[in-house]
């Protein structure tokens, strides 16, 4: 049984030939982070309307401003920049 591989924006069936050579798509390594990778397919007419891996979810990060915990992308320009410039104190 040989192993089959699908685009990962349109779910079509990316062929590879038996020298591994891929005929109708590309091959990208997403980055999870902690040295993790994700291997990734898309046919070539995804690839070519789009480049990039984004149909991910972003995640949606929540901090606490003027007593209430709130997602950082609500903020206005202000306190999204000191949000940005925030430094990280670890005590050991």
């Amino acid at each position: 049984m040989t192993e089959q591989f699908f685009c990962h924006d349109c779910g079509k069936e990316v062929k590879i030939n038996d020298k591994g050579e891929i005929l109708n798509g590309q091959f990208l390594k997403y980055d999870l982070g902690n040295g993790k990778t994700k291997d990734i397919f898309k046919c070539s007419e995804c690839f070519n309307v789009d480049k990039s891996l984004r149909n991910f979810q972003e995640t949606e990060v929540y901090s606490r401003v003027v007593g209430y915990l709130r997602p950082v992308s609500q903020w206005n320009e202000g306190k999204q920049q000191e949000f940005k410039e925030r430094k990280e104190f670890k005590i050991s």
